[in-house]
C-alpha cells in the first residue's frame, strides 16, 4: 500500500496512515553535531523502532500517554497524528555532555532532584537553550504546559531510572519530544540510544550514540545498540 509521504527528518520519515495516526519510518541513518557528522548503519532503523516501541509500552503500562499505537513491520511504528512542538526536553540525572561544557559542573555529578532543561529544535542555532519567557514570546508553550511536561519528564524518570537499574544500566539523560493533541500534550517521537545517555553501572561502559559522537567504529556503535536492546528486553 502507498502512503503519502508527510515529512523526513535525520533519522526517520512520516507518512500518512489515516485521519488520526501517522506511521514513522525509522531509518539506519546515524548522526551528531547537528547532522555534521553522517553515517549509514544497516539495522539501526530496526533496533531503534524497536526500543522505542518497548519504552513507550512500558511508559503506557505506568499510565504515561504516549503517541505509540502499535507496529506496522519492524521499522515502522503507528502513532497518534500529534501536532509537534520544536522543542527538546532534557532531563538530567547525572552530568555528562553539553551541560558540562556549559556551565560550572563536573562530568559524572547527580543531579538530586533531576535537571530539566528545554532547547529550540534548530540545528542552524545548535539548539539553543529555552526558558519559560521564550517558549511563551515564540508561543512553543505556556508557562503552564512547560510545568505539566517537566512532571511527565520526572514521572518518566522514576519509571525509567529504576528499570535500567534493575538490568545493571545507569540513566544519565534522556531527551522528549512532545505534541499536541485535542489540547493534550503528549509523548511524540522516539526514545532510543540516539536520544538517551545509558552507561553500564558496573563499568562505566558507554552503550549509546556517545560512542558514534566520540569516533567508535559503525560496528561498536550497533553491538552497543543490539546489546541496549538484548538487555532491557530479556
Amino acid at each position: 500500500m502507498e502512503f503519502t509521504k508527510l515529512g523526513e527528518g535525520k533519522t526517520k520519515e512520516v507518512y500518512n496512515y489515516d485521519s488520526s495516526h501517522v506511521l514513522l519510518k525509522f531509518k539506519d541513518s546515524i548522526t551528531a553535531g547537528d547532522g555534521a557528522k553522517k553515517d549509514e548503519l544497516p539495522g539501526k532503523g530496526v533496533l531503534n523502532a524497536q526500543t522505542s516501541a518497548f519504552l513507550f509500552r512500558l511508559l503506557e503500562s505506568k499510565g504515561i500517554e504516549t503517541h505509540y499505537v502499535g507496529m506496522y513491520d519492524e521499522r515502522t511504528m503507528i502513532a497518534k497524528k500529534l501536532k509537534m512542538i520544536p522543542v527538546e526536553v532534557v532531563l538530567r540525572n547525572i552530568a555528562t555532555g553539553s551541560i558540562v561544557k556549559r556551565l560550572p559542573v563536573k562530568e559524572g555529578e547527580v543531579f538530586d532532584p533531576p535537571i530539566i532543561e528545554f532547547f529550540l529544535k534548530d540545528d542552524a542555532r545548535h539548539d539553543p537553550l529555552l526558558n519559560y519567557c521564550h517558549m511563551e514570546y515564540f508561543k512553543l508553550m505556556t508557562r503552564k504546559e512547560a510545568e505539566t511536561v517537566e512532571e511527565v519528564m520526572l514521572k518518566v524518570n522514576q519509571v525509567l531510572y529504576p528499570f535500567f537499574k534493575s538490568k545493571g544500566l545507569i540513566l544519565y539523560d534522556f531527551k522528549l519530544e512532545f505534541g499536541r493533541l485535542d489540547g493534550k500534550l503528549i509523548i511524540g517521537d522516539e526514545i532510543s540510544l540516539d536520544s538517551m545517555r545509558i552507561r553500564e553501572e558496573k563499568t562505566g561502559r558507554i552503550l549509546d550514540k556517545d560512542l558514534y559522537r566520540k569516533g567508535a567504529d559503525l560496528q561498536t556503535v550497533k553491538n552497543a545498540y543490539e546489546e541496549f536492546f538484548r538487555r532491557i528486553s530479556e
